[in-house]
């Protein structure tokens, strides 16, 4: 053997390891615990008995979702109608914001919970952010006209938006709307969330259409397989999958290399 050829062995072997070293982190690495719409299986969600039940849980990440008033304030609900979680009905944008936080946002989940109301953005704002990480989705934004302008000044307000440590996440169906954001403020990491029929998958073409504003592509439970993922990476995205209520959709998971799980039941990703 000459001593090139033992140099050259030298240099792979220690290229070798350090490969191994890098995979084994990854392998080893534990994704984000995010809690769905705070902590959803255990209390009515998107109320802040469900946003302390998933701290308590140890999430790193709350995931929530905003609407606006029909006096154009922000508030924390899933649906377009209050119908299915609170004791009202209509659509969340025929309501001022003091008629709509007058509603029963618990009880429909369980009496105990009797009196929970639907927490402006400011409210959660003001008691989150800054202690753990926010998924914020923009929902339904073509009936919100300005809504992207209205959640950056929250944000912006606060302080918000740096690019270290990933406070707030923003993600959204609605592409128009992420991109709309993005120009707002840059630094935010954005999210395109995906649903798709099984056996659907997503074309690159479409992946390559998210590089100019999008940090994460974030699939749903039901078209989730190894290949997707792999794709969603090869294209330099992150990935957060959502919404998982079985354990054993976490032990598939696992074997995918995800940064983060959203869950109905945080405490599933304990290990």
């Amino acid at each position: 053997m000459t001593f090139t050829t033992a140099i050259w062995r030298w240099v792979n072997l220690l290229l070798t390891r350090k490969r191994m070293r890098i995979r084994n982190a990854f392998d080893n690495r534990s994704p984000l615990k995010i809690g769905h719409r705070g902590a959803a299986g255990y209390c009515p969600e998107n109320t802040f008995v469900s946003f302390h039940k998933a701290l308590q849980l140890g999430v790193d990440f709350i995931e929530m979702d905003v609407q606006m008033t029909k006096d154009g304030q922000l508030v924390v609900i899933h649906d377009p109608t209050v119908n299915r979680t609170t004791n009202g009905k209509g659509k969340v944008k025929d309501f001022t914001l003091k008629e709509i936080q007058a509603l029963d946002a618990g009880s429909w989940f369980d009496p105990k919970f009797g009196g929970e109301k639907i927490p402006s953005l400011s409210e959660f704002l003001d008691e989150f952010g800054g202690k753990v990480g926010i998924l914020l989705e923009i929902k339904n934004p073509s009936l919100y006209p300005g809504i992207e302008e209205k959640i950056a000044d929250e944000l912006l307000h606060r302080g918000l938006t740096s690019a270290e440590g990933s406070q707030v996440i923003v993600q959204s169906f609605d592409q128009n709307s992420l991109k709309k954001f993005h120009q707002l403020i840059p630094s935010i990491q954005l999210g395109v969330l995906l649903k798709r029929v099984t056996g659907k998958g997503i074309s690159n073409q479409e992946l390559v259409s998210f590089l100019s504003f999008a940090s994460y592509v974030n699939p749903k439970i039901t078209m989730v397989n190894k290949r997707l993922i792999r794709r969603i990476h090869q294209h330099g995205f992150k990935t957060l999958v959502w919404t998982i209520r079985k354990r054993k959709e976490v032990n598939l998971l696992m074997q995918f290399h995800i940064e983060g799980v959203i869950s109905d039941y945080p405490d599933f990703l304990n290990h």
